[in-house]
């Protein structure tokens, strides 16, 4: 009988897989083995929405496979993301008296993993993580690659690390309890790969493929991107395409007070710079309308009510500014996608077209 199980090998430093399948969650003690051996102790670390769904079949499958656990549980919410959650779990990890030899287990979507990964990364200078991607979102995109951060009042995603995990398992059964506008979070990000480097792929988004094969789905968007932070691990290059939509998205996140979701803000965002890129003259093929289209189809939004100042504003902040210039990821045409460093002073005008378009 065929391994069910899709593996996915990650080579970073340190090399991992990534393991897609049904039922995960109530293995996961004895799947993570190799990368995490036993005799250890466990922090999972969840939130006040997926701690009740699913810490009980994590702890006790761990615990069957010889592991010793501690829970950790915050109030869910982009709102949690912060120094103060941080704190929190710091001090419980160090209470705990965990070791070197110990790990951390991200049990939730991608602010767990975020908050989990950078507690990780931090405590006693870093000590091993594992992931357990529970959304469609922090499956495609969060649990892989090894970047951690949380939010400052300055802006989203300012303060982190980098932490590559020992090991990353994505249960698809977790999908079935998602809401649908959860689940189109996600689709978000399952999307967006699709625009960068795969015109099949999107074409699976347009016909309603993603619901009925998210494995596959997982899969090819997490081969892609582990292709890419091979290639470029500390993101001074061409990891840098994958934040398609964010510039404009993590705008749209902050002008909200974090109220829109972030597959919604960034799916807004690749749909604003697909038409502002259009109007500029900047793709090689019309890409806004067949976006706009498949992004509705997945129950995404196309565009935003802030301005285009306010947006601006809120983008100068981000971390993908570099002094006077900040760098867009600009969709050439389904499948491809460049990156286009712009003055500041530009954007604006820039998220402008891409609003009228």
């Amino acid at each position: 009988m065929s391994d069910p199980i899709r593996r996915i090998p990650v080579s970073t430093s340190p090399p991992y897989t990534v393991s897609i399948g049904g039922g995960l969650l109530g293995r996961c003690g004895s799947l993570l083995a190799e990368a995490v051996p036993a005799p250890c102790r466990v922090a999972v670390i969840t939130d006040s929405a997926v701690g009740p769904l699913y810490l009980e079949t994590v702890q006790e499958s761990l615990k069957g496979a010889g592991y010793d656990t501690i829970p950790y549980v915050f109030p869910a919410g982009e709102g949690s993301k912060n120094i103060e959650t941080l704190s929190g779990i710091l001090e419980f990890l160090a209470e705990e008296r965990l070791t070197r030899t110990d790990c951390v287990a991200a049990l939730g979507g991608g602010v767990t993993g975020d908050m989990a990964g950078f507690a990780a990364a931090c405590y006693l200078r870093g000590i091993r993580c594992v992931q357990l991607p529970t959304t469609l979102l922090s499956a495609v995109d969060s649990s892989v690659g090894g970047k951690t951060a949380i939010d400052l009042q300055a802006g989203k995603n300012l303060a982190g690390a980098f932490l590559q995990p020992a090991a990353v398992l994505c249960d698809t059964d977790c999908l079935k309890t998602l809401p649908p506008d959860v689940f189109a979070d996600g689709a978000a990000e399952a999307i967006k790969t699709g625009v960068l480097c795969d015109e099949s792929l999107f074409g699976l988004f347009e016909n309603g493929g993603l619901a009925a094969e998210p494995a596959e789905v997982i899969a090819r968007c997490v081969a892609y991107k582990a292709g890419v932070v091979e290639r470029d691990e500390r993101e001074q290059g061409e990891r840098r395409l994958l934040n398609l939509g964010h510039t404009v998205g993590h705008a749209i996140e902050a002008c909200s007070g974090y109220t829109v979701p972030h597959g919604h803000a960034v799916a807004a965002g690749m749909a604003v710079i697909a038409r502002a890129a259009e109007a500029l003259g900047w793709t090689e093929e019309p890409v806004a309308g067949r976006i706009a289209r498949c992004l509705e189809q997945n129950s995404l939004p196309t565009g935003t009510a802030f301005p285009a100042e306010a947006l601006a504003r809120a983008a100068s902040a981000d971390k993908k500014r570099a002094g006077g210039d900040i760098t867009l990821v600009i969709p050439k045409r389904i499948g491809l996608c460049a990156l286009k460093k712009i003055p500041v002073g530009q954007l604006p005008a820039v998220i402008r077209a891409g609003l009228e378009g």
